[in-house]
């Protein structure tokens, strides 16, 4: 399989976590968001949408949207479950989830942090008010609603860890005053001790520097 990725996308962060919690092998194709790449003639005959991340499957079909992938993957790679067998946990795992990938990630990505201070002429101070804003806002949901014991729902890495960590490592990217959210921390820092996370955090991509 190819991952097409920016090693700072959270969205593609997610599926590089989810792959190797899975041990689903893959090859790493990075696309610049911060130079344009996603806009190439070249990548968007890949995803017409210009976003990362898209995974070519080994039969050369083409998935987009993380989560669309990370459900993918979820039912062709069953083990280890990232999900509760309980049907009511795992509608509460989906919910948190969707805190992040609907009401985080999106208003918050780089297209719309550029369009920000390209079209509407925000500041840099404006823009990170902005960022820290609706970050506060989903993290203070997500902070009474985590267990934390270790990992966000319980004694085992679920999907909400998935979708919690890249949240959080942009949270710290954009200075996000985190001294309210100990529970969050406690998850990322427990999250970020295990071998899956740790080779996918953006630092250590092939296209970190």
């Amino acid at each position: 399989m190819q991952l097409y990725s920016y090693f700072r996308s959270s969205a593609a962060y997610r599926v590089r976590i989810a792959m190797n919690m899975l041990n689903v092998r893959y090859e790493q194709i990075p696309v610049n968001l911060v130079k344009g790449e996603q806009q190439s003639p070249q990548y968007l005959q890949v995803n017409p949408q210009g976003l990362v991340p898209a995974l070519k499957l080994d039969d050369s079909q083409l998935l987009v949207q993380s989560g669309a992938i990370l459900e993918w993957l979820g039912e062709n790679y069953p083990a280890p479950a990232l999900y509760p067998t309980d049907s009511v946990e795992k509608a509460h795992v989906r919910a948190l989830c969707q805190t992040i990938g609907c009401d985080i990630h999106p208003i918050n990505n780089l297209r719309v942090l550029k369009y920000l201070t390209s079209e509407l002429g925000v500041s840099d101070e404006q823009k990170t008010t902005w960022y820290q804003h609706w970050i506060a806002l989903g993290f203070e949901a997500l902070e009474s609603s985590i267990k934390a014991s270790p990992y966000a729902f319980g004694d085992r890495v679920t999907m909400l860890d998935i979708y919690l960590i890249p949240q959080v490592f942009n949270a710290l990217r954009f200075q996000q005053d985190m001294t309210a959210y100990p529970k969050i921390m406690a998850v990322y820092n427990a999250c970020n001790e295990l071998d899956a996370f740790k080779a996918a955090a953006p630092g250590v991509q092939p296209d970190a520097n």
